[in-house]
Order: C-alpha cells, then structure tokens, then sequence
C-alpha cells in the first residue's frame, strides 16, 4: 500500500483544490467576457493529474491535451502567469500568445496544452527519447482523452515507444465523452487491452481516487525510470463542466452532472479519506480551502490589470535558436 507523508497529503490536497478554484473562477470570469479565446475546463478530474504528477520532478516531461490547466497546475506551473496567459497578458506564462489551448512552462516539464486531438504522444516520445540518450533518468506522460486514445499519433506512439523501449507513460482520462460522443459507444474494446496488444503492461484506475491513481502511477513511473519501457494507466473520471465553456450539454442524461458531483466528487473523497484515518484534519483542510480562494482571487485581480502585449511582441517568439 502506498504510504505518503503529512507533507506530501497536504501538498496534494493544496493542488487539487487550486486546480478546483481555479477551474471554477474561470468558468464564472469567462461568462463575463473578459477572457478570449476558447477554454475547456478540467474540474472533476484533479485526483488524475495531481496523483500521476505527485510522482515527477523537474527533470521529467508531461504533455496535456486542450483541457490543459489541472495539469499544469499539478506540475507545479505558476498560477498567477497561468491566468495572466489565459487572459491574454503580456506577463502570462507564454507572453499571451498561447492562452488556455497552448499554455506551456518548459522550466517545469510542462510541454504545453494541445489543440490537436492526439497531439501530444508523438511529443512525449521524442522527450523521453531524449532523457534516454542523455541518460537524465527522466519520464515522460502523455495525457489522452477517450477521443484522443483513438487517434492514428497516439496508436503509433504505442508502437515507437515500445520499439525504443521509452520510458513514457500514456495517461488515458477517460471523462466519458469525446466532445458530445460517448466513449462507451466510440471507444472499442478496452483501453487496457491495447496496451497488451503492443506489449506493455496498461491497467485501469478510479480516476477520482488520488490514492489509487498516485499508487499505479508511480509503479509505471518507476518503471520506466528502471528502463523497463513504456506503460499505460486508464483512469476513469468525470468532468464537472462541458467539452468547452458555452457547451449546451444536451448530450447528457438530466441531472447527470449532479449526480456525479455527488458522488464521485474526488476532492470530497480524498477529504472523507484522511479524516476518517486521522492522517489529516477538517481545520487543516479549511485553512488550504481559504487560502487558495485567496490566492486564486488574486491571480485574477492581477491578469485583469495586467498588460496586453505590444505590437513589437508579435516577432519575437517566432523561431528558435539553437
């Protein structure tokens, strides 16, 4: 069973509520206007990304998807640069010019949110090859929606990652739907299965249980650090909101969401687990509730005053140099 310390459970709780008050400030600004572009929200599915990134440091590299802020956020980016950059400013994590579908912080392995469907397996192998050949001892993760599991990149970078023995591993967050379609209907035969037919180990998960998630994802982990190769996790989640801010939901049975919130709410699970095992208390977890409301508040005050990039911003950023 996989123990953690005191430290290490407030530090999930901490990161899994700021993705939570983070998401759900978002959503409320977004209604306003304030923010542009499109944004697609990850609140529902904290216990994936904070128990897979529990296990990475610096040195190891994820990619995300087009839901892109929980794992950010997981990795340890900046939340005030985070939400100047889905604001637009000049100061956010990628000098504005990314926003919510592209927010990237290489400083801590965090190669970037995706607007492609898929697009992220193809880069994971290329940074774990690179941790390989240099013998870094780094990781490389992958995450993959149930729509993006169906993806030609993604079913070939099964393949390159097991022909170089990589050590990635490929984070299917199945939320049940790709876009309005359900994965039960998409998606066939099973996601586990897949992994075995290119021979690496695959195992499902509780997506909403960040013990059961951290728990196998630091044996791929540490896996693929022993040079073991790749391995691939299903987790099984929930999104709270829809594909993107506006979604009608019309796709959904009523009162589904509600439901769900519920009774897979991963931050009421994680909450009732360690009270109830006397690993952590209420007033400890109240006093985090207060203050990342706080800290979130003031990321928001602070990309709302911030600047908008200049005219001259616009070639720098264009190409890099080696």
């Amino acid at each position: 069973m996989l123990q953690l310390s005191r430290d290490d459970l407030v530090l999930a709780y901490t990161r899994m509520r700021t993705i939570r008050e983070f998401e759900d400030r978002v959503h409320e600004e977004f209604s306003t206007g304030k923010i542009p572009g499109f944004v697609h929200l990850y609140a529902g599915e904290e216990a994936s990304a904070v128990g897979v990134c529990m296990n990475l440091g610096d040195k190891d590299c994820i990619a995300s998807t087009h839901r892109g802020h929980g794992h950010c956020i997981a990795k340890g980016c900046d939340i005030e640069a985070m939400m100047k950059e889905i604001y637009g400013r000049r100061d956010g994590l990628c000098g504005g010019k990314g926003g919510s579908m592209h927010i990237a912080d290489l400083s801590k392995g965090m190669m970037g949110a995706n607007g492609i469907v898929g697009g992220g397996p193809p880069l994971v192998c290329g940074a774990a090859l690179s941790a390989k050949t240099l013998g870094t001892g780094g990781v490389a993760v992958a995450f993959v929606g149930d729509g993006g599991s169906n993806q030609g990149t993604t079913l070939e970078s099964y393949n390159l990652a097991k022909v170089w023995n990589l050590p990635v591993i490929f984070v299917i967050e199945d939320n049940g739907y790709a876009e309005s379609t359900a994965s039960t209907w998409s998606v066939g035969g099973s996601q586990v299965k897949r992994a075995e037919g290119f021979g690496m180990p695959g195992v499902e998960v509780n997506g909403h249980d960040f013990f059961a998630v951290c728990e196998v994802a630091k044996e791929a982990i540490d896996r693929a650090r022993a040079g073991e190769g790749p391995s691939l996790i299903h987790s099984r989640l929930d999104r709270h909101y829809g594909h993107f801010e506006g979604d009608a939901q019309t796709y959904r049975a009523e009162g589904e969401q509600d439901r769900l919130r519920a009774e897979t709410d991963c931050l009421k699970i994680f909450r009732q687990r360690v009270i109830e095992t006397s690993l952590l208390d209420a007033k400890t977890l109240d006093d985090i509730d207060r203050e990342v409301a706080s800290r979130i508040g003031h990321a928001v005050t602070a990309a709302e005053s911030a600047p908008p990039p200049a005219e001259n911003d616009l070639l720098t950023d264009v190409y890099a140099s080696y």
